[in-house]
């Protein structure tokens, strides 16, 4: 489907999981602004939750919940979806290094930041093959160059795999008229990190500001002085799924503040 407007998404469906909160829900903000029609998948509706056919409650960690939303999104609306953008993931793993990684925070972070993606995408991107047309963002982390190995290698590792994982499956798709690409932050200003950032600040007796430059300094620094907004993130992926970004694909867009040292 082509947009005389090449911004535009206008008459395009569109899914978004983990929508419902920081990068996800501005991504699906994002979209609707453009003109798509953007389905979400969250494990739970948030109360008063604006767009409540336009939900789908699951956990896409698991092959059930990947499995309930691709049929949701084949028995409403019917046809292939014109956008898929994984955004759910995360780290739950505790502090202390690879020893205090268990088989079972692996396997949860590898489920999340992982599988996920790939289950949905196995039962959704056939229809966008079969239409000749489609674009999938896969939301990663700077992580997959840069692991904190203290609390978070599994989610590094799992976010390195994804990486691949995208690569490999755009080099397959692009003939068949499917754009996949990776879109890699690294830290994103959310309530979350809002909160972390008092949580450091109290426990170690500091200013928010002496509490945000410990975080930056543990990155190695961040030259731009501030982590990217979730509009900002947003904006990137509605660029990568429009027509404009036509010829785009297998990249992976860091969006990170400098935090990354490349040349």
């Amino acid at each position: 489907m082509t947009n005389a407007d090449p911004d535009r998404l206008d008459g395009r469906r569109a899914l978004v999981t983990g929508g419902t909160k920081g990068a996800g829900e501005a991504v699906a903000h994002r979209l609707r602004e453009l003109g798509a029609d953007v389905w979400v998948s969250a494990r739970t509706m948030p109360a008063g939750y604006p767009h409540p056919d336009r939900f789908v409650a699951a956990d896409t960690s698991t092959l059930a919940g990947a499995e309930s939303v691709a049929t949701r999104i084949a028995d409403e609306g019917g046809g292939a979806l014109d956008v898929l953008v994984h955004v759910v993931g995360g780290s739950s793993t505790p502090p202390g290094g690879f020893a205090a990684a268990t088989e079972e925070h692996w396997l949860t972070e590898l489920h999340l930041n992982l599988l996920g993606a790939v289950r949905l995408d196995r039962a959704l991107l056939p229809a966008m093959v079969a239409a000749g047309s489609g674009v999938v963002v896969h939301v990663g982390s700077i992580q997959r160059q840069q692991p904190l190995h203290e609390a978070t290698l599994p989610y590094a590792a799992a976010k390195a795999a994804l990486r691949t994982y995208s690569k490999g499956l755009a080099n397959e798709l692009a003939p068949r008229g499917v754009r996949v690409n990776t879109v890699s932050p690294g830290g994103i200003q959310t309530l979350g990190y809002e909160q972390f950032v008092d949580r450091i600040a109290e426990g170690n007796g500091l200013t928010r500001d002496q509490a945000r430059q410990t975080i930056f300094d543990s990155l190695g620094g961040v030259p731009l002085g501030r982590f990217a907004t979730t509009q900002e993130i947003a904006d990137l992926i509605g660029f990568l799924v429009s027509d404009r970004a036509g010829a785009i694909v297998g990249a992976e867009y860091v969006i990170d503040g400098g935090t990354v040292p490349t040349v």
